[in-house]
């Protein structure tokens, strides 16, 4: 890779005859898309926290929240595949396609089928699901005591949250056609609906229940209602009403079908890895679950504010690039996204790693959550933290893959990746296991991180080999920059962390004061570093 300017117009080299790359003004645009998608993903986590913090207070970590977490991650999981990962994933490449050729017969016809397809589905899986409750519990508690009251507790909320995947789904297929036409606020900002919604059931219901941790599965059906109640009629708004037309041997069905099969894993493999880790957790103590289901939220942030961002506007950028044949604007708005994960995930993940337990200790040591839970947490988040750069990345270059509708070579690093996880996992929490010991939870949390780095890794090295993708100048110069930022912002936070001292000793106003200028200080610092060695806001637009 050059060290020249990081601003540089791509070489000639990098583009076809006769086409044109991401100018300026595109990448602007798709900077504004990322920060409005940001933003409005920003208030969604805002909301999330004040959820997770209204249940560390309420319900603590005990086992009636880890029967909750495998209650929630299973339908979350499906969604994975019958909503944002892949469905999306095949439904939006080919929805790009129809719209750059403006048949819009062609366009409503395959909206319809598809459509009635993806209902008929999961409501089918819904009722499943259901019914099957009891054993899918017993699945993912293989390694409770028989006598565990988490298994017949997460058979009951699973048969409450099961029918969200229905009502989730339909979300997920209204966004992704707003976000083909590039509407990302409103898909981005109804997931606030999700955390209020569950927000409002544990305060008006948790009295009235017989376990009071049953009112958030029943919160998390009422944000899947909420959020089609939103986004239905503003894809009705563009013009576009699906007519659920149930015909599974439709051409259009079948082409969506044959693309999404194999995305089942790699879209969703940091899922995966999680439900694997929430298995092998159920052999721990009753806690260990929920400590895992906390630090994984924090994780979230980063990754849904910029790296599903990135990923979000940039898959229907790509698609046009590749229905253009435009190799050049391609290429060049792959190596603008991966530009934006390591300007941005590099630090995210060093500062959780850094901030672990006083971000843990501000968002949820209160009430029924105890110091010995922040700890635990921390430690979690630690280990976790690691994988960051590595499942933002795969967020990035996932899409890049899909764009070409080509999900058969994603799938072969997911395979790879889980298999990984689970050895890594075994590996690393079974001496833990049989020597007693209280932190073996943080091994599961090592091997997801380092089971994402892995997977970001196989889908690079694939990437390059199938030569679509040519790195454009100033690689050397941008990662040098980054890596004298990171150092600077390590230094300061290190030094006011170890300054200021325990902060679960602290009153809440306190840890959120120091907490606050903490993160930015260091980002202060990262900044002004950045800026210092020469970079400026037009590179983000390269």
């Amino acid at each position: 890779m050059s060290d020249s300017n990081p601003g540089a117009e791509p070489s000639t080299a990098a583009r076809q005859p006769g086409k044109t790359g991401p100018g300026p003004s595109r990448q602007g645009g798709m900077l504004r898309s990322t920060a409005v998608f940001s933003a409005m993903t920003f208030l969604s986590r805002i909301a999330g926290y004040a959820r997770d913090a209204l249940t560390a207070v309420l319900f603590g970590a005990g086992p009636a929240v880890s029967a909750f977490v495998v209650a929630y991650r299973i339908p979350n999981y499906l969604r994975r595949i019958f909503a944002e990962g892949s469905f999306a994933s095949a439904f939006v490449p080919v929805l790009s396609e129809l719209k750059q050729k403006g048949d819009q017969e062609a366009l409503q016809e395959f909206l319809d089928h598809v459509a009635g397809a993806l209902l008929a589905v999961v409501v089918l899986v819904s009722g499943l699901g259901m019914l099957l409750a009891p054993y899918i519990a017993r699945l993912f508690l293989a390694f409770a005591p028989d006598d565990a009251e988490r298994i017949p507790l997460a058979a009951d909320m699973l048969r409450i949250t099961f029918p969200y995947l229905t009502f989730i789904s339909m979300t997920a297929l209204a966004g992704a056609v707003l976000n083909s036409f590039r509407q990302f606020g409103l898909p981005a900002l109804t997931p606030v609906l999700h955390n209020l919604a569950m927000i409002a059931a544990m305060l008006l219901l948790g009295g009235y229940l017989d376990v009071p941790e049953k009112s958030m599965a029943w919160g998390v059906l009422a944000a899947g209602v909420l959020q089609v109640l939103v986004l239905w009629p503003a894809m009705g708004r563009l013009g576009i009403r699906p007519r659920f037309r149930f015909n599974l041997r439709h051409p259009s069905v079948q082409r969506v079908t044959k693309l999404m099969l194999p995305t089942i894993f790699s879209s969703s493999v940091a899922q995966v890895n999680v439900l694997v880790g929430t298995a092998f957790a159920s052999a721990l103590v009753p806690a260990a679950q929920s400590w895992l289901y906390y630090s994984d939220r924090l994780i979230e942030l980063p990754l849904g504010l910029f790296g599903v961002a990135i990923g979000t506007v940039i898959l229907p950028q790509l698609s046009r690039h590749h229905a253009d044949e435009d190799a050049g604007g391609y290429s060049g708005s792959l190596d603008w996204g991966l530009r934006m994960v390591v300007l941005i995930g590099l630090p995210a993940g060093l500062g959780l790693v850094l901030l672990s337990e006083a971000l843990t200790a501000s968002l949820f040591n209160y009430g029924a959550f105890s110091a010995l839970d922040t700890r635990m947490v921390g430690y979690a988040l630690t280990a976790m933290s690691i994988g960051i750069p590595g499942f933002m990345l795969s967020k990035v270059l996932l899409p890049a893959f899909y764009a070409r509708q080509d999900t058969k070579t994603p799938m072969r690093a997911a395979v790879i990746t889980v298999v990984a996880n689970v050895v890594l996992t075994i590996v690393l929490v079974t001496p833990m296991w049989l020597m007693d010991n209280p932190y073996a939870h943080t091994g599961i949390a090592a091997a997801t991180a380092l089971a994402g780095i892995l997977n970001a890794a196989l889908l690079w090295r694939y990437l390059r080999r199938a030569g679509v993708y040519q790195p454009l100048p100033g690689w050397l110069r941008w990662n040098l920059r980054i890596l004298a930022a990171l150092v600077a912002m390590a230094a300061v936070v290190v030094g006011l962390r170890e300054w200021i001292g325990d902060w679960t000793a602290m009153t809440v106003l306190w840890r959120w004061v120091w907490l606050l200028a903490v993160v930015a200080a260091g980002a202060g610092a990262y900044g002004v570093v950045l800026l210092a060695l020469g970079l400026r806001p037009r590179h983000l637009r390269h």
